[in-house]
């Protein structure tokens, strides 16, 4: 989000001696965690809010590894990255190296926010101690909106590995004396039990309604978490009424505009229910709050705007998603999903069956950029693309000031059709209107008497390449088939990674269920 900039250094100072230790430092000196507001004065009750920012501050502070990694071995998309990060790739052919520096990044940062959630929480019940009747309903709205960051963080993590640990306070040291790991479905149901905690002090809005924190955690955002967290748990009943609250807000509709609505146009929309929020603040050089895209990017473009930076050529499209959108017919939503060179248009001209290729398939985008050949990969992201033109002029930065999508309302209306495929009842909507909505935007014919197997394309295409939903809802549902392609082979013992060694290392608990 757009944090006051005041506030923020405010925020970084009140922070920053958890954030500078790494988690296997933060357990060999536990008493860091819980004295680390030393100084604070408690009794100024206005300055709550600084302990919430620093959990926002946290959460959207991911590394560029993170988002990468958890969403690479969908057959929605290849690593790419060929030459670099080979360990990457690997992991996208289901070969793990547990001592790879991503997972343990991944690990090691995300539980380092999960803990930081934990100290905001803690420091603002200790303001709510010496808080009047307002302050103290603010903090509990607050301590709401942490626990639905601590939340998604946990969601992440435990689609990744499975069983995983459920911190539940700032001193970690309590974490070395479990005698058994959560699994993944107390994880799941852990994180459905605080989103009915959450719920009840939470605004009643949509994200870009709050005005105090624009973006910031609403009743919808815990309801969204707490509906993913049941269709893990398979509890299908929960997920379709946890959807139809949000459904039948009548707040939320979905962007018209596919293509721009994971650009500029499209940040803090209507559709959002969470996102990750960057800003360069309208201003071409100085404070920026930004994340990493080059990742994503092409190795070698032409932009519209000279000087634009390129990308790294590390997340490719696969060939399997991009003839599957051309089977369907699809316009906007491949366009927009996809960055074609040359190169990888000749590759789908080479089968016979694709020799005449729409219009739009194009190595220039609609908005100018020209997508050279490179080595690295064929195609690129176009969910992660920011067209050069759309950059604050200074800015050069590959996607400088693009949010990051987490949840959007299109998922909610397929996960909600999803739910009733498989036998929950309905609350108002129907699924055929579900689906049909988000076809609709797609340009698409509707469709009548929708089936699970309707309802998990539509989820392929509207949701490909976004935090490894396809990856993950073909292991659900035990549709692995799916994801052994293009020389790819996955068993169901790939299911989840392996802990990062460095993790083994430091955890009796995880070194027993690592051998």
């Amino acid at each position: 989000m757009k944090l006051l900039k005041k506030i923020k250094l405010l925020t970084i100072m009140a922070i920053v001696p958890l954030a500078i230790i790494g988690c296997s430092d933060k357990l060999d000196e536990p008493e860091l965690n819980n004295n680390f507001a030393g100084g604070t004065d408690f009794t100024q009750t206005d300055d709550m809010v600084l302990s919430i920012i620093g959990v926002y501050e946290a959460f959207q502070s991911r590394g560029w590894e993170q988002p990468l990694l958890i969403a690479v071995r969908g057959d929605d998309v290849n690593a790419g990255g060929l030459g670099d990060q080979q360990d990457f790739a690997e992991t996208d052919l289901f070969n793990y190296n547990k001592d790879y520096w991503m997972y343990n990044s991944l690990w090691e940062n995300v539980y380092r926010d999960v803990i930081t959630a934990h100290t905001g929480m803690e420091q603002i019940a200790r303001y709510q101690e010496l808080a009047d009747d307002d302050g103290k309903a603010l903090g509990d709205q607050y301590i709401a909106e942490a626990k639905v960051l601590r939340a998604i963080m946990l969601f992440h993590i435990t689609q990744v590995w499975g069983d995983v640990f459920i911190p539940t306070s700032s001193n970690t040291a309590e974490l070395f004396e479990l005698e058994a790991l959560p699994t993944q479905d107390e994880v799941m149901q852990h994180i459905s039990d605080q989103m009915d905690e959450a719920i009840p002090h939470l605004p009643v809005m949509r994200p870009n309604e709050r005005l105090d924190l624009p973006g910031g955690m609403t009743v919808y955002a815990a309801l969204a978490v707490k509906a993913l967290a049941n269709q893990e748990l398979e509890n299908y009943q929960a997920v379709a009424d946890a959807c139809a609250e949000i459904i039948n807000s009548g707040g939320f509709s979905l962007f018209p505009d596919f293509y721009e609505l994971f650009k500029t146009p499209g940040k803090l929309s209507d559709e959002s229910i969470l996102e990750m929020q960057y800003s360069d603040f309208g201003q071409g050089e100085g404070d920026r709050e930004g994340h990493l895209y080059a990742p994503y990017g092409p190795q070698n473009w032409g932009p519209a705007v000279e000087g634009a930076g390129s990308g790294w050529g590390f997340f490719e499209p696969s060939m399997k998603f991009i003839k599957f959108m051309l089977d369907r017919g699809e316009t906007v939503r491949l366009e927009t999903s996809v960055l074609f060179t040359d190169r990888g248009i000749a590759e789908i001209q080479a089968d016979p069956n694709y020799a005449t290729l729409p219009g739009f398939v194009s190595n220039t985008t609609r908005d100018g950029d020209v997508i050279n050949d490179y080595a690295r990969a064929l195609f690129a992201s176009g969910k992660h693309y920011l067209p050069s033109n759309q950059l604050i002029p200074g800015r050069t930065a590959y996607g400088s000031n693009k949010n990051f999508n987490i949840i959007r309302y299109a998922e909610i209306l397929l996960t909600y059709a999803e739910a009733l495929a498989h036998g929950a009842s309905a609350s108002g909507m129907t699924a055929d209107q579900a689906v049909n909505m988000v076809r609709e935007r797609a340009g698409l014919d509707p469709l009548s008497g929708v089936s699970l197997d309707d309802v998990l394309d539509e989820k392929y295409a509207e949701l490909s390449m976004e935090w490894g939903k396809r990856y993950f809802d073909m292991v659900r549902l035990g549709r692995t088939d799916e994801l052994s392609y293009d020389g790819r082979t996955f068993t169901t013992d790939k299911a989840f990674l392996p802990y990062p060694q460095a993790q083994v290392d430091q955890f009796p608990i995880l070194q027993e269920l690592d051998q």
